[in-house]
């Protein structure tokens, strides 16, 4: 499936949950890993602003991209953030979607005139 890079560099995100082990199978509480490294994976929820609109989209973070002191409602900075569009079938009913990635989630810095 193709991947589009993300450019985040005229971009403010905001921190909106707080990451946890991102969950496989809802049914036996299975925790994703990375098909390539076998590394837990994590997921957060951010408000990705940019050109006066914003979105509020659930990131894929490895456990080690996860750095300390993250607050909620700050700002973060999500290195090699890649989307990736998908699509299924499930019980007869087309599905589709865009999932997001990164190689970490840090601390961030609001851009200047952002809000202004």
């Amino acid at each position: 499936m193709k991947t589009i890079r993300v450019e985040t560099s005229a971009a403010t995100i905001l921190l909106t949950e707080a990451p946890e082990p991102k969950v496989r199978d809802r049914q036996t509480g299975e925790i994703a890993k990375d098909a390539v490294s076998g590394e837990e994976l994590m997921r957060i929820g951010v408000v990705y602003m940019e050109d006066g609109e914003s979105s509020l989209i659930n990131v894929t973070i490895p456990a080690s991209g996860v750095s300390e002191g993250l607050t909620l409602g700050t700002p973060v900075s999500l290195p090699g953030l890649i989307a990736r569009p998908w699509e299924s079938v499930f019980n007869g009913r087309e599905r589709h979607g865009v999932a997001f990635r990164a190689a970490a989630v840090t601390p961030g810095a609001v851009l200047a005139g952002v809000g202004d």
